[in-house]
């Protein structure tokens, strides 16, 4: 039988990945990447030509089986997400799962995601926290700012830069204006930036200086 690794892949400079990382991914039958053509670079960078199959949140219901019978069979698949550890708000936990329930051996590497630099460069309490990973789009944004209103705890939530003032002001009318909070962007790439203050301080500037890039937002706990 094979096994499965979930391999962690740059968040921004491509020097970031592991030497475990590359060797896993040289080595592997198959690579199953989230966007073929964003894995295709850092592939070609670093002189691996293992073949790569599509596998991302559209068709990981369809593939999953097939996948699952072609480890079984002795290959070793590697999954990879666009950036970052795959599962992490990212395609992975259903092949993880199945995998699992088959006995499949699954290892996980260690290696980039955006929250934890995010959570330690913004001076926030990180001896416990919540990751929330994106907000519900629509149905139950509100109850789930209201539950998270009570949390004291520091908590970690992804965002979209069109989306991130219009987040920022529904923190401030859940969970107060005067919130300690830090937005971080771009990290570990030219232009990364944090920014700290209180969510009205930050909705002053980005409401004047639209963010770009993918976004962390870690806020202060209840007290």
């Amino acid at each position: 039988m094979g096994k499965l690794y979930l391999v962690p892949t740059p968040i921004g400079n491509l020097k970031d990945i592991t030497f475990r990382a590359v060797e896993v991914l040289k080595e592997a039958d198959l690579i199953l990447a989230e966007d073929t053509r964003t894995s295709g670079k850092l592939l070609k960078h670093y002189d691996i030509q293992t073949p790569m199959q599509s596998h991302h949140m559209h068709n990981e219901h369809r593939t999953v089986d097939a996948i699952v019978s072609r480890i079984q069979t002795g290959d070793t698949v590697a999954l990879i997400s666009d950036a970052g550890t795959p599962a992490i708000s990212d395609p992975g936990f259903l092949l993880t799962r199945a995998c699992i329930e088959q006995g499949i051996e699954v290892d996980c590497l260690p290696g980039a995601t955006a929250f934890v630099p995010a959570l330690v460069n913004s001076g926030l309490p990180n001896d416990k926290f919540v990751f929330e990973g994106f907000l519900p789009v629509k149905k139950g944004r509100q109850t789930r700012l209201k539950l998270l209103a009570e949390e004291t705890r520091t908590i970690i939530l992804y965002e979209s830069p069109h989306k991130l003032v219009k987040t920022l002001n529904q923190i401030s009318e859940f969970l107060g204006e005067d919130r300690p909070i830090s937005v971080s962007r771009e990290i570990s790439k030219m232009h990364e930036e944090t920014l700290r203050g209180t969510v009205t301080e930050l909705i002053s500037h980005f409401e004047t200086h639209p963010p770009k890039g993918e976004i962390v937002i870690v806020v202060g706990g209840k007290k």
